[in-house]
């Protein structure tokens, strides 16, 4: 398994530019997961439903499956998240494996950016960030020259990108 990761502020687009690149990796044969990290509480079950309310009731893990699909809900009640290792080795096998978020992490990554956001960029502190996708290329500073640049929608050449800078898995130390 190979991986790379986008970073970038909340609001700016990092979901919907992988939505778009994923296609494009999975049609050049690639099986293709993806790790999402949210910094905040979030529900993938809707209260009332039996999964939300074995959950509530006290599991630690539910787990729903049919006929098309699976999803396991792990409840940490009060034990650490899980660092991006141990979201990696809960993954299936795959080609290649898609990290948004986990920002601090030093695996290979395309910044997206929009200044109209009102977050700085996150490159100059990251050596591990190799290219910006922005809407707005103008307003880079010089200090962005180093990296590569794309336009939000330049999926073809973004997952071009990710395929000749994704990293083998586990890291080498």
């Amino acid at each position: 398994m190979r991986i790379f990761g986008f970073a970038g502020w909340s609001g700016s687009g990092k979901t919907t530019l992988i939505e778009q690149v994923i296609p494009r990796l999975t049609g050049r044969g690639l099986s293709v997961s993806l790790i999402k990290h949210a910094h905040h509480r979030f529900e993938i079950d809707r209260p009332g439903k039996d999964s939300f309310r074995h959950r509530e009731a006290g599991c630690s893990e539910v787990l729903i499956t049919s006929g098309t699909r699976w999803a396991l809900m792990h409840e940490l009640r009060g034990r650490p998240e899980l660092s991006l290792e141990g979201a990696v080795s809960l993954l299936s096998p795959c080609d290649l494996a898609l990290i948004e978020g986990y920002k601090a992490f030093p695996i290979p990554k395309v910044e997206i950016w929009r200044p109209e956001i009102g977050k700085p960029l996150l490159h100059p502190g990251d050596p591990h960030i190799l290219a910006i996708a922005t809407d707005r290329p103008r307003q880079l500073p010089p200090a962005s020259a180093a990296l590569a640049r794309f336009g939000l929608d330049d999926f073809d050449a973004i997952a071009t990108f990710v395929v000749l800078h994704a990293v083998a898995w586990p890291l080498a130390h």
